[in-house]
């Protein structure tokens, strides 16, 4: 399989943290307030969906930042 060019690194890691947080903490606090039933995959794919709209963005402007704050931090 072709790899993509490392240039889009930048982008690629974000979006599939986003991707994978977002499935765990949207499933998790699906399943919490609303216990496991018969559409709880109708609505984990729906809440998954909106906070990955909202993570993706963010983790885009804040990675960074956290970068500059860990190298502070650690040698």
């Amino acid at each position: 399989m072709k790899k993509l060019p490392s240039k889009y690194a930048p982008l690629i890691m974000p979006l599939i943290l986003s991707c994978l947080m977002t499935c765990v903490v949207s499933m998790i606090s699906l399943l919490r307030a609303n216990g496991f039933n018969q559409n709880v995959f109708d609505y984990w794919c729906s809440a998954w969906m909106l906070s990955w709209v909202i993570a993706f963005p963010v983790l885009l402007v804040i990675l960074p930042i956290v970068r500059k704050i860990v190298s502070l931090i650690v040698e």
